[in-house]
């Protein structure tokens, strides 16, 4: 076994040490640059769809040049870019703090926007195109935050150009957190739970009147009241389906069309 002496030992420290200054440095080549080169360069990555690499320099630009538009305009495409890169979590982090520095800049009402389809897009990701699941049958929070963060822009910039947009999408949420309810309500009518498959049917009458799905819900209603042998409440569900829904598919049998509903929104 070697032996080292208190001098040697000192010799290679020393050697060590000095080997340290013969590593290059890195060099920050961005070292020199204004803002206006900054946003340039990172904007550049972003139509290369170079999320990663724009959201640098975004974030070197606000550290640099933390006033003026061209950080707020960075903190808008770090949100941005983290949506485009399927990070939902960073994006509505990085909305929300703009809108806690920026309540009243002309842009908060896209960041609520972007916020909101942050949310809505959130459980979709790089195989939405690919699967037929239906988005009533995923966890109904994401579809409630997206809705109540659409409701906000709406009551709050009414007259955006994002408004429109965001009410069809509320009323899209609406229909998609109602037929969550039927979900449920068709898994415990199969399962022989028909006082809970008729809660939450009655559910989705009472509370999403509107919705596409109450058709489904009121046969619900009419099957598990059935099921129970409770004729005068099974005659009273149908006769308010048959009112609304006179030539409902479910009376020959259910839809015809295998499409998920959402796709044909």
């Amino acid at each position: 076994m070697a032996r080292f002496t208190l001098g040697s030992l000192a010799v290679i420290g020393a050697l060590l040490l000095g080997g340290c200054g013969l590593l290059p440095e890195q060099v920050d080549e961005t070292a020199g640059w204004n803002a206006q080169k900054l946003y340039s360069e990172a904007k550049n990555y972003m139509a290369e769809g170079s999320y990663e690499q724009a959201i640098k320099l975004f974030e070197k630009l606000e550290a640099r040049f933390p006033y003026g538009r061209y950080a707020q305009q960075a903190q808008i495409e770090v949100a941005y870019a983290h949506y485009k890169s399927y990070e939902p979590a960073l994006a509505i982090a990085a909305a929300d703090r703009f809108i806690k520095l920026h309540p009243n800049h002309p842009n908060t009402d896209y960041m609520y926007y972007l916020k909101g389809l942050a949310t809505f897009n959130e459980d979709l990701g790089l195989l939405a195109g690919l699967s037929n699941q239906d988005l009533s049958e995923r966890d109904p929070k994401a579809a409630q935050e997206s809705f109540d963060t659409f409701g906000q822009l709406v009551s709050r910039f009414p007259n955006s150009k994002y408004a429109d947009d965001s009410r069809q999408r509320m009323q899209y949420l609406v229909n998609s957190l109602a037929q969550h309810e039927v979900h449920v309500a068709r898994y415990y009518y199969k399962r022989g739970a028909y006082v809970a498959a008729i809660n939450r049917a009655q559910a989705v009458v009472k509370t999403y009147p509107n919705a596409p799905a109450n058709e489904e819900a009121l046969f619900m209603l009419v099957k598990s009241y059935d099921s129970l042998g409770m004729k005068d409440l099974r005659d009273d569900a149908d006769r308010v389906m048959r009112k609304n829904f006179p030539n409902s598919v479910y009376y020959a049998g259910g839809p015809k069309d295998t499409r998920p509903w959402w796709q044909l929104w």
